[in-house]
């Protein structure tokens, strides 16, 4: 697909068809996600697949939005900050934004792919941490559920580039 429609075609699904994701395709998305660059090829993310039905059911709990139990799986992405590359002028960890490049080039993989995902971030950590038995130095980042889209995608609302984009220094844009 070319990759200018597919970013227009990516959307946050909140609706998902009763179908399994077959592996094969599961797998080229966590390549997918493998393969994103990070700051200092540090790559400090994990990605736990929760596909198990009663694994599933306790991590709804995290996130308390009925729409989520439609999808048959989740992609739980988490950074390891004790493996990312800090910043030295001051301190800035790449964890998140690694973990998000990931999470961006699987979620495109999956619209490539015919399958729907939606970032959520809006959880309880610790919660997810206890469920999923995830080490101290490994911090949830992202709930990915994935599954076949149930809906079709809707026209996105995005600022123009003038209100966004500024040439030299902030505040000078074009029109």
């Amino acid at each position: 697909m070319e990759l200018k429609k597919l970013i227009n075609q990516r959307f946050s699904v909140r609706k998902y068809k009763k179908k399994a994701v077959e592996k094969e395709k599961l797998m080229q998305l966590l390549e997918a996600g493998r393969m994103a660059p990070s700051a200092v090829n540090y790559q400090p993310w994990h990605f736990i697949v929760v596909d198990d039905a009663e694994v599933l059911k306790q991590l709804y709990n995290c996130y308390k939005r009925s729409w989520i139990k439609e999808a048959p799986l989740i992609i739980v992405a988490c950074s390891d900050r004790s493996q990312s590359w800090k910043r030295s002028s001051d301190g800035k960890d790449s964890a998140d934004i690694d973990v998000a490049i990931a999470i961006d080039h699987m979620t495109l993989m999956a619209a490539e792919l015919g399958l729907g995902t939606c970032w959520v971030c809006n959880f309880d950590t610790n919660e997810c941490t206890t469920i999923l038995n995830i080490p101290p130095q490994i911090e949830p980042v992202a709930l990915i559920p994935l599954g076949y889209p149930d809906i079709e995608s809707p026209v996105k609302k995005r600022k123009p580039l003038n209100e966004i984009v500024h040439f030299n220094t902030f505040g000078n844009t074009f029109n």
